[in-house]
């Protein structure tokens, strides 16, 4: 019974208030779609039949820079799998993160929105709403078995004891695990792990890169846990390759999907390259001839495209593949002073110059997408909720969307509309296919990005009326933001739950 009392708390907090606050702010129309997606009654739109409805994988490295795979250039780190699976798609050379870290661009994902609407600001800050409605939400209701796999980010796994970040005993504030937001099975972790043997790490040691653990090492336990989709700890299968670990459970989510004959939606969030980095001893040896940061890195890289490979080969060898859309980015660029690389871009991790949220992005999607394409064409990690929204007639969320569908662009070369906006403290970007603003601590850049993706020439004195109209885009945004943030679309209630205050960017 202990189990249940966190799902009763938020079917109670969706009955009570969810409802209620809608009535207040749609129109007749906008509540009727809204009450039809929680039903599942679509009856606006006609159902796909089973064959032409694509499985969905949304795979996430952690912390991996646009210059850390060999699609992208690099000679060194070995990503062969990866590699192969762009030439049966598209890459987008200007695929773009929800923002320069980890937990908004995660909420992005799950909802087509800017995370400064839902309060998730920064990594470990707020919680994803339960009154947003979630990709998983949508594909729940069309009859998608839905799996999430690996790290979350987006509020705590457990409120019983002591884990990782956030969690901790007594604090249900922020207890949101997966099953909150449309899945129906998950194997998770709050935040980080170690890239290889997750839940250990060597008694002494830097905390942030170290060789794999020997036999006779002196270890401790790492502190962080992978959680059940019934709130209970696992306990096996945990030794070893982090990427490994998580696809052990990938693959049998999706044999039950395919034996109970419905499609699948998978998110899988590798922990890979985010620190501490740790590669196994067969990818390690790769690199031997490099640094311990170096070789830890790069092998770690090694060993999670070497995972996706297996998950290609399993997609093939069951027909699958060409009935599913693959998706793959990074959720920012690679952290400071590490091995990632970003090649000429300007920037990393934590900041808004391309290094910072411009990252590795492809999608493979045989029955519709032609192999071996590249583009510059701008996409996000916004726009993955209303291209499947689009791709399968599914009930257009009532909500404010920030993304776009990337269908248009995929079928005729249609181009981008809506520019992307970013928010975190103290920065603020608006990027456009020629044009990109960057606010960052009180001053302003302006780069001509099509031309100049080093951001090396700032042109706001040059271009003073597209430097006024992207910085009121920036402004009347975050005004916007505010509003959705207070509960003005919906929620009035869920950020005084985790007792957040409203982050000033300017």
């Amino acid at each position: 019974m202990t189990n249940l009392l966190p799902y009763l708390d938020v079917l109670l907090y969706h009955h009570n208030v969810l409802i209620p606050v809608c009535l207040y702010k749609f129109n007749f129309s906008a509540m009727i779609r809204l009450c039809l997606s929680m039903t599942g009654v679509l009856l606006s739109f006609k159902i796909l039949e089973a064959s032409n409805t694509p499985n969905i994988i949304l795979i996430m490295a952690d912390d991996l820079g646009w210059g850390d795979v060999g699609f992208n250039g690099n000679t060194i780190i070995k990503t062969p799998c990866l590699d192969s699976l762009t030439s049966e798609g598209i890459i987008f050379d200007r695929f773009y993160a929800g923002s320069a870290v980890s937990s908004p661009t995660r909420a992005s994902v799950l909802t087509g929105r800017n995370p400064f609407r839902t309060g998730v600001f920064h990594a470990n800050e707020g919680i994803l709403r339960t009154e947003e409605i979630t990709l998983p939400e949508l594909l729940m209701q069309r009859g998608y078995g839905t799996g999430h796999f690996g790290k979350w980010h987006l509020g705590t796994l457990t409120y019983t004891e002591k884990d990782a970040n956030r969690g901790c005993e007594g604090n249900k504030s922020l207890y949101n695990p997966p099953s909150f937001h449309g899945y129906n099975e998950s194997f998770a972790t709050e935040s980080k792990v170690p890239t290889y043997d997750p839940m250990m790490h060597p008694e002494k040691c830097n905390g942030k890169f170290w060789d794999y653990l020997k036999e006779g090492d002196k270890t401790r336990r790492y502190g962080t846990y992978y959680w059940k989709h019934n709130g209970d700890k696992e306990t096996e299968n945990l030794s070893g390759d982090d990427s490994r670990v998580i696809m052990d459970r990938v693959i049998p989510f999706i044999d039950r999907s395919i034996k109970e004959d419905r499609p699948f939606f998978s998110a899988i969030w590798f922990h890979t390259p985010h620190l501490p980095c740790v590669a196994g001893p067969e990818h390690s040896a790769m690199y031997k001839d490099y640094s311990l940061e170096e070789r830890n890195y790069y092998g770690c890289i090694t060993a999670m495209d070497e995972q996706i490979g297996r998950l290609v080969d399993y997609l093939k060898e069951n027909d699958l593949f060409e009935n599913t859309v693959i998706c793959f980015c990074s959720d920012n660029g690679p952290e400071v002073k590490t091995p990632g690389t970003v090649m000429d871009l300007r920037g990393r991790k934590r900041d808004f110059f391309e290094g910072g949220i411009r990252v590795p992005g492809f999608i493979v999607y045989p029955d519709m997408i032609k192999g071996n394409q590249r583009t510059e064409h701008v996409a996000s990690t916004f726009d993955l909720l209303p291209t499947f929204v689009d791709l399968l007639k599914l009930p257009t969320p009532p909500n404010e969307i920030d993304g776009e569908s990337l269908i248009p662009f995929l079928t005729s070369g249609a181009e981008r509309k809506k520019p992307l906006v970013y928010a975190i403290k103290s920065q603020g970007a608006v990027v456009e296919q020629k044009y990109k603003l960057v606010y960052n601590k009180g001053e302003y850049f302006l780069f001509n990005i099509e031309k100049d993706k080093s951001e090396k020439n700032n042109i706001c004195d040059k271009k003073k009326a597209v430097f006024k109209r992207l910085s009121k885009i920036l402004d009347d945004a975050l005004d916007e933001y505010h509003k959705s943030f207070i509960g003005e679309e919906y929620g009035y209630f869920s950020f005084k739950r985790v007792k957040q205050s409203w982050v000033k960017v300017k």
